[in-house]
């Protein structure tokens, strides 16, 4: 017949919740985020960083020429690129553009502290295709208060690398960045 059944020793009472009906509320204000930005005024001017690094796969390829529409040819297909002269699947520098400030946020360099991103002038210096590892080289050209005194303007040069060190893209974007409070 086998071992006799095994009962679970410790058993919840279902009668009571498994949660306290009215919790504590905790003022959320009152917590330190565990990732925070510079403010501008902390922004050293002609400091640099990198990005961690992130391949761009066929599958990003696909979704992000979808979702914003780009149904060229040169993008949705091996063919298309090639009869561009392309060595491979190229990728749009919207999308290249998209991966560096993405790997921007993942550094945490303006959680909290960005206000609003204002402008860019970009420049696409060389191609990008499917299978390409991308890094970005981030230095800080200019911060400057605003008028308001608790914000700032900050300018950066976002070098876009391949793995391989060549220069893909360089954009200049400018924020606003709130001040010390």
């Amino acid at each position: 017949d086998g071992p006799p059944l095994r009962r679970c020793a410790a058993r919840r009472d279902h009668s009571e919740p498994l949660m306290a009906e009215n919790p504590p509320s905790i003022d959320l204000e009152s917590v330190e985020p565990y990732l925070s930005g510079e403010t501008f005024d902390q922004v050293v001017v002609g400091s640099r960083f990198r990005t961690a690094s992130r391949t761009v796969t066929e599958a990003d390829l696909i979704a992000f020429v979808t979702l914003a529409g780009l149904t060229e040819p040169l993008f949705l297909d091996e063919q298309g690129s090639s009869a561009a002269g392309y060595p491979g699947r190229l990728v749009p520098g919207t999308l290249t553009f998209a991966y560096a400030e993405g790997l921007l946020m993942q550094t945490g360099a303006i959680h909290n502290t960005g206000i609003a991103f204002l402008s860019a002038n970009v420049e696409v210096t060389g191609p990008v295709f499917v299978g390409d590892t991308l890094t970005v080289v981030v230095e800080v050209t200019e911060a400057r208060p605003t008028k308001a005194g608790n914000r700032g303007i900050v300018t950066t040069r976002n070098t876009v690398v391949k793995r391989d060190g060549s220069v893909v893209m360089i954009y200049h974007p400018v924020r606003m960045i709130r001040g010390r409070q």
